[in-house]
């Protein structure tokens, strides 16, 4: 079950009394976490009745027995078991020996007083392992897996809803641009932009206005403007970088690894592979490789190559003491503007 879905059975107060989060983005499971905490139990409650286990720190047995357990003074409990990486078939990094057969059991009969979450943060389950089947049968499974763009718009509208407002398709381009994908800065921004709102609809002029371009935006608006030779438009960017007390290595260093995203995303475009499996391959948010894509769909492999070898002397030049790091990162910009014309692919 997606997570967009799973936010709406909690609104309209469907709860289970067994969850089972899986997936990497760790923003999603918190929310989930909280937002079913939050429906179950009040503040005063949850002193009480909420109790969380790191399942690397602690036996899977001792939160099947808390699970088992009446809650305090009646009502409900919540249970928050997280990092069961028992059941992946990689080994994790627990300090103690799970009795799984515990969990299992729990599973085909969990008690209605209780609500327990389980998380279980990675890629991939082992769908080998009789637990793993189990818990996907008896427990509601929650995707957090980083959002696909469509998906990210969706949560956009429903983050907006929860704060009285909405956002027309222009702001939330504007907004993804600016921020990219990631979901912490998103909620800080959209929240943000609701109180300026103030029960109005978010536009792209207020996120102009408003949002400010994220480190990793600036490096991919600098490279940008560097491989269509646009000298003066990365030049501009990067001396408001070092106004922002970012050190010219370290300008350098994203923009190398820029570069090898563009070629990344090149190559395995070239094998047939489509964005997800880009972003899976790659280990980057799906948002990322999409806007990867577009931009290295002008030019050729060699081309980026190139730019990898030279931005590679560089760095060699710099860290030896023969080229004074902000001169050598503006003087690759400025090379790079003379030669317009020659990157793109004919």
């Amino acid at each position: 079950m997606s997570y967009v879905h799973e936010l709406k059975n909690i609104q309209n107060g469907d709860i289970s009394p067994l969850y089972l989060i899986t997936g990497t983005e760790s923003y999603l499971i918190e929310d989930i976490i909280q937002k079913i905490t939050g429906r179950v139990l009040s503040l005063e409650e949850q002193e009480m009745n909420l109790l969380r286990f790191d399942l690397e720190e602690t036996p899977v047995e001792a939160v099947v027995e808390e699970g088992m357990t009446f809650p305090f003074m009646g009502g409900a409990k919540v249970v928050i078991a997280k990092n069961a990486s028992f059941l992946t078939g990689q080994k994790g990094k627990e300090k103690v020996e799970h009795r799984t057969d515990s969990l299992l059991q729990y599973v085909q009969n969990p008690p209605p007083e209780t609500v327990m979450i389980i998380t279980a943060p990675y890629e991939k389950l082992d769908e080998r392992k009789k637990l793993v089947k189990n818990m996907k049968s008896s427990a509601r499974t929650v995707s957090a897996a980083p959002m696909q763009e469509k998906d990210i718009r969706q949560w956009l509208d429903t983050k907006a809803l929860e704060l009285n407002t909405a956002m027309s398709d222009a702001a939330k381009e504007k907004l993804l641009t600016l921020v990219g994908g990631n979901l912490q800065m998103l909620t800080s921004e959209v929240n943000k932009l609701a109180m300026h709102a103030d029960g109005e609809r978010i536009e792209a002029e207020s996120v102009a206005l408003l949002v400010a371009r994220s480190l990793e935006q600036d490096i991919f608006a600098l490279v940008d403007h560097v491989v269509k030779a646009e000298a003066e438009g990365a030049l501009r960017i990067y001396r408001d970088l070092l106004k922002q007390k970012e050190s010219p290595l370290k300008i350098l260093s994203l923009m190398v690894r820029q570069f090898r995203i563009l070629y990344q995303v090149k190559h395995l475009a070239s094998q047939g592979y489509g964005e997800k499996m880009m972003a899976s391959r790659l280990k980057l948010h799906p948002f990322v490789v999409k806007l990867a894509v577009r931009q290295s769909k002008s030019f050729q492999p060699s081309f980026l190559l190139q730019q990898l070898d030279e931005l590679a002397e560089l760095d060699f030049h710099i860290k030896t003491g023969r080229v004074d790091e902000s001169t050598g990162v503006e003087l690759f910009l400025l090379k790079r503007g003379s030669r317009r014309g020659h990157s793109q692919v004919k």
